[in-house]
């Protein structure tokens, strides 16, 4: 089975040791494509050289709303003029968290607002983290009006994708009509770890809903372990439980929606042809 993992942080400290380890294992489990999303200026590049040493790896570069009130007018600007790179091929990680608030809810949405900006401006998607409070829908609300007011679903997404994806709801959470209304704006929806934990069941429901063509999954390493893996740390060959549970859940055959998720990686993503 042919896979992806749409979101990696293998630049991360846990993985300082046994890099080319990890990818030898990944590339056993059939993982074909892998994508690395930086959370800052630094991870960004560190992403970048990771790109350099492996040519499985791709690069997502942009500001995590933890990072946004740290992040100045400087850094910014360095951290953007790095999605020119060819290897960079989608902006982020970024989006709203109003669960832990590492930021406060303005830093955060001007933040969001910069990244989705220079989403629109280079046609490289942005990659959408979104956590509400506990027992609300706050952050998920407040998101789909920003990507309203950004452009997605109009002609300003239109012109710049074409009929590729402006973002992507990485590890995806949170209601079942909130990824309606994101796909009804155009967006991909990659599925994680997330998805076995007790209060996320509305995502065995919303994989139903994710049209073929705009369906991903993700690792989302080193965090979010699924059933089976080790819980220190997830690594890209975990992939493989994401796509058998997605494609349990769609009623899809398995090896079929292997070869879909590498052909949406590579047209989402489209800088990334390897």
């Amino acid at each position: 089975m042919r896979l992806v993992d749409s979101h990696a942080h293998l630049q991360s400290p846990q993985f300082a040791d046994d890099l080319a380890e990890v990818l030898a294992a990944a590339e056993v489990a059939g993982v074909d494509r892998i994508l690395v999303p930086g959370w800052d200026e630094a991870s960004s590049r560190r992403a970048l050289q990771l790109a350099t040493a492996f040519p499985r790896i791709v690069v997502a570069a942009g500001v995590h709303p933890h990072q946004a009130a740290e992040t100045d007018d400087a850094a910014w600007e360095r951290t953007a003029a790095l999605v020119a790179e060819p290897a960079v091929v989608a902006v982020g990680e970024t989006g709203l968290d109003y669960d832990r608030r590492f930021s406060p809810v303005e830093d955060q949405l001007a933040n969001l607002r910069r990244n989705l900006a220079l989403a629109l401006a280079t046609g490289k998607p942005a990659i959408l983290h979104c956590r509400s409070a506990a027992g609300s829908r706050d952050a998920h609300d407040a998101l789909l009006a920003e990507l309203r007011a950004a452009g997605l679903g109009g002609p300003a997404a239109r012109a710049a994708f074409g009929d590729r994806p402006p973002a992507i709801l990485h590890s995806v959470s949170g209601p079942v009509d909130y990824v309606a209304a994101a796909l009804e704006l155009g967006c991909a929806v990659s599925i994680s770890g997330l998805a076995f934990r007790k209060g996320e069941e509305a995502t065995a429901e919303s994989v139903r809903l994710v049209p073929a063509d705009r369906l991903l999954v993700e690792t989302d390493a080193p965090y979010l372990s699924p059933p089976g893996a080790p819980r220190r740390r997830n690594e890209p060959a975990w992939a493989r439980v994401m796509a058998a549970w997605a494609a349990e859940r769609r009623g899809d055959d398995p090896e079929e929606l292997g070869a879909r998720l590498v052909a949406n990686f590579d047209r989402i993503f489209a800088a990334a042809d390897g």
